[in-house]
């Protein structure tokens, strides 16, 4: 893909992802805002948007053109979830901010060695989500696949560095901030790529499953 496509489909899948978090933060009920969110996997997988913490768990497989479109990837995931929160910020649901506030400041108090490790936990759960969503074949199995992967990465507590973006839209960015998300990007970075490699040794013989 050329340079404006990659950064258009990786800003269509950070509004998607900011629609989840939009219904996340709109429900009282943490279960059923952490079903609703799986619109946002749901809406990228359907439609082959570049959500980074997707694209990244296949990187080591693929070309060196793939792996260079990660940080545009990531930068269009970025601007694609600031513009679901200004859209959010400046509507009747503006009070959003307040909950998103409240899980930023818990990102913000925890350390760096948790924030890493919980991302490596989320992307884990994201390449299980994706995976089985590419892999499985029947309809049902795909749209399960979508559905505990990223339910479980909610309820679970775990950090996804394109959801966290949105959430930081929302409360405010600082410098602070935007470490803590770096930390983030590497911890699913890592999970990605490391349960991808292993799922792959583990599986494949040969090139072929």
């Amino acid at each position: 893909m050329k340079t404006g496509r990659v950064f258009a489909s990786a800003f269509l899948a950070g509004m998607c992802l900011g629609l989840g978090g939009t219904v996340f933060l709109s429900v009282e009920n943490r279960v059923v805002g952490a079903a609703l969110f799986t619109v946002g996997l749901f809406s990228v997988c359907v439609f082959g948007f570049s959500l980074f913490t997707g694209k990244v768990c296949y990187a080591v497989e693929m070309d060196i053109t793939y792996a260079g479109s990660l940080p545009l990837i990531w930068l269009g995931n970025l601007a694609g979830t600031g513009a679901m929160a200004a859209l959010a910020a400046f509507s009747r649901i503006g009070g959003i901010r307040e909950r998103a506030a409240e899980l930023c400041t818990v990102k913000l108090s925890d350390s760096l060695l948790s924030l890493f490790l919980l991302g490596v936990l989320c992307n884990i759960l994201i390449y299980i989500a994706v995976e089985g969503y590419k892999t499985n074949p029947h309809g049902l199995g795909k749209f399960l696949s979508l559905f505990f992967g990223v339910m479980v990465f909610i309820l679970a507590g775990t950090e996804h560095c394109v959801a966290d973006m949105y959430y930081f839209w929302l409360s405010g960015w600082s410098t602070d901030a935007l470490l803590r998300l770096l930390v983030i990007t590497l911890g699913n970075s890592v999970g990605g790529l490391g349960f991808r490699s292993l799922h792959r040794f583990a599986t494949v013989k040969g090139g072929q499953r």
